[in-house]
This record gives structure tokens, sequence and C-alpha cells, in this order.
């Protein structure tokens, strides 16, 4: 069959794709991703096939007008509220999804249709529509917020569904938004994302429907530790890690002979908003007189801004984290998908600096699992970060619930195992239409 993978041009939503996208080509089935220009060289860096469709999305520059160090040093009161903020609808649908009301969900969608949705799908999804016509794909798996690769199965007869890389929060508050939507009066019932998405597929000849939103099915990465679920069909598979081209320095292949501690605050602050909300100078620091070998992945801006580095720490712009976790007896890290993910695959246990999206929640759950340590990134003095660092290191407690929830997350489905189920779906849902 034919398998078209669909993501905007985001490499931390891009990378979780990559493991069933090659266990579905080693299947002998055929394998396109399709994407804006921005990331077809990362998609074919990791021996996938890329289709370049529509032009670049404007989200980070958008993004960066709050979120950069040029909006802080102009505002520093509100770019330190946003940057602490928990977007809707993280901030009520993690423990309490019932008092999630119309007001809360519908500003919620409104905003995020007007400043995400529209931003990352509207520059591709007529090109992504006129390839997956000519093409026609047998099965269409996106990116959450990819709604692009929606409309196009849709319109091609494809069967389709989404790849979670975080926890399924959008079809939580989806549940209870169709559940309040039923509730309304008749001339009330606006909906932001259904319309939308009625008016992008309507262009080719095409009609809204609920699946366009969440998918035919869902495919789950997380270990029941870490899932949120809604009312839909989900299949598991497990997480395996993927971080883009890597090679492995030489200094990874000794055994260190001090305890080896990973920090990492991401790809995404350091490439887009010009440096982490958090102070790396002030975390080496803080760590300096521990007997530990820390290894900080830093980005650029702050290597150019001087970095000064202690005798007790190595500093690299990027590391392969499936070769630099196998050897840490803890790791610092933002609690971010695939981070937190690849290192729990590896039993390591972290203290996770959340700051927002479901980076919180994540952080939570490991804590309450006693498989690391959670300290939000508001509070992350470094006094504070080399206490519980010393703890995690200290306290073999940290080390065994990491490697429960390790032992959950190797329980699911390898990708290989997955390709059946594929088929199988392919086969119940797929029907060929053509409205072009």
């Amino acid at each position: 069959m034919r398998v078209l993978f669909v993501t905007y041009a985001a490499k931390s939503h891009f990378y979780p794709m990559v493991p069933l996208a090659w266990a579905l080509r080693s299947a002998g089935h055929e394998v396109r991703v399709a994407s804006q220009p921005e990331l077809a060289p990362v998609v074919t860096g990791a021996g996938l096939t890329a289709v370049s469709v529509g032009r670049d999305h404007q989200l980070w520059r958008s993004v960066n007008r709050f979120l950069g160090k040029r909006f802080a040093e102009v505002d520093p009161a509100a770019h330190e509220a946003v940057r602490g903020t928990r977007i809707l609808p993280f901030d009520l649908a993690e423990n309490a999804p019932e008092r999630l009301d119309w007001d809360h969900l519908h500003t919620m969608y409104d905003n995020l249709v007007r400043t995400w949705y529209k931003l990352v799908n509207n520059t591709m999804v007529d090109e992504l529509a006129d390839f997956a016509g000519w093409w026609k794909p047998d099965l269409v798996v996106w990116e959450p917020n990819s709604y692009a690769g929606a409309i196009a199965a849709k319109l091609c007869g494809a069967a389709h569904g989404r790849l979670l890389s975080g926890m399924d929060i959008f079809g939580v508050t989806r549940d209870r938004y169709r559940e309040l939507l039923e509730k309304r009066p008749p001339g009330e019932r606006a909906d932001p994302l259904a319309e939308w998405l009625d008016a992008r597929i309507g262009k080719h000849g095409g009609r809204f429907t609920e699946d366009l939103t969440v998918g035919q099915f869902t495919i789950d990465q997380l270990p029941d530790t870490l899932r949120m679920t809604a009312g839909l069909r989900y299949l598991r598979m497990r997480f395996l890690p993927y971080n883009g081209q890597a090679v492995v320095p030489s200094w990874l292949r000794r055994e260190p002979d001090r305890p080896r501690v990973a920090l990492t605050l991401g790809v995404t602050a350091g490439e887009h908003f010009g440096g982490h909300a958090l102070g790396v100078q002030e975390l080496v620091d803080s760590l300096a007189d521990l007997d530990i070998e820390l290894v900080a992945t830093v980005g650029e801006p702050e290597i150019r801004n001087r970095l000064r580095v202690p005798a007790n720490t190595t500093v690299v712009p990027s590391v392969p984290l499936h070769a630099l976790l196998p050897g840490c007896a803890a790791a610092v890290h933002h609690a971010g998908f695939g981070t937190l993910c690849t290192t729990l695959y590896y039993g390591v246990p972290p203290l996770s600096v959340p700051e927002r999206f479901d980076e919180p929640p994540f952080a939570g759950r490991i804590a309450d699992r006693g498989a690391g340590l959670a300290l939000p990134m508001a509070g992350a003095t470094g006094d504070r970060v080399r206490e519980l660092v010393a703890r995690l290191l200290s306290e073999p407690s940290f080390r065994q619930g990491a490697q429960r929830v390790r032992d959950e997350l190797l329980a699911l489905p390898a990708p290989a195992e997955l390709v059946p189920d594929l088929e199988k779906v392919v086969a119940e849902n797929s029907e060929r239409m053509d409205f072009r």
C-alpha cells in the first residue's frame, strides 16, 4: 500500500514519525513524507522520500514576537507572563475536564485556529490535496495539528489517523466540546475548528466530517503512566528514539569514572526563540561542585554568549540522546515529548524542568510515579536544581521508578508489530473518492 505521512515543518513533530515510516518501508510499502519545503532536508536525512508542498509557514516568526529574547528586553513583565502560561486547554483538561465550560473551550478553539492551525496548514493544504489526488495514498498518517493531512486523505478516499507526539489533550478537549456543543441552542453552535476545516475542504468539493479533527484512529506512543485518552480508537505503539542524523563522539565510548548527568532543554527554544527561558549559565554553575560529569547540550546562542564552562562540564551544541543517555545516571531536561520518552526508554531518572504545553503534566506524572523529580521552570534556581540532582543520584528509588516506567514502555508493540494493524485499518476504512 501507499502511505503518506504529513506534518507541518517542525523537526520535533517529524522525528516521532520516523520509526513507523521505516517499519512500513521495511514491510514493503511505499512511503512519502509531505511537509513545507523547510523540512525536506530533514526528511531525506532520515532516509525517507520528501514531498515539498506549498510554502514555509511563519509560525516561529509569529511566536518569537512573544517568546523571543527581543520581546523580553522590550517588555520583561509581559514576556515572563507569556512564557509561564500553560496554553489552553492544558490548565484544566489534565485533572478536571468537566470544568471546561463552553466559553473556555470556544475561546481556546478560536485562538488556536487563528494563531496556530491556520498558520501551519493554510500554506500547504491545497498543494497537498493535489498531490494526494495524484499519488492516491491508501493511508495518511498525520501529526495531530497538521489537519491538511486529514483534508487530503478525505478528498482522495484514504484511511487516515493521527500519530501523537504528546498527551492526547486535543482529543480529550474535542470530546468535551462536542458534548457542550450538542447542548447549545441551534443558533449558538459556533465551532471555529469545524468551520475552518469545512471552508478548506469545501474549496475542493468536500465537506466537514468529525474525523477531520481527530482522525479515524490515533496512534499513541506513551506508556500508561503518561497517557491521556478520549473516547476514540487508539492503536498502541512503542516509542523508539530518533534524534536525526547523528555521529557518536569518541568520548562517549568510554565509561565515565563518576556519574554522568545529561542537561538538555530541547531544540525549539534554542533554534527559534534566541535561547532558553532558563539560565543555562546558572545551571552549569550550580552543578560545578558536584562530583559528576555533566554533559550539557547548549544551543549556539548560549555558546556565542561566551558561556563559562566549569571543569566537570562538557558543552556541545548537540549530541545524539540515544547515544548519551544509556551511560547517564540522571538527566535534567524540559520534559518535552521526545526528550522525556528517550530518557525513560533508557530508564534514566529525570529532573524535569517544564515550562508549557504538556510538559507540566508529563513532569508531574513522572514525579508522582517516583520515576524522577519535577521543578517548574519559573522556580528553577541553581540551588534548587543542584539539590534535586543530588537527590536523584543518592536515592536509588528514582532509578527503580524510572525502570518501572521503562518496562511499561517496552511492553508496547514495536512499530513493525503495528504494521499489520494499519493494513487492517486500510481494509476497513479506505474508500476511493475523487472530488477533483
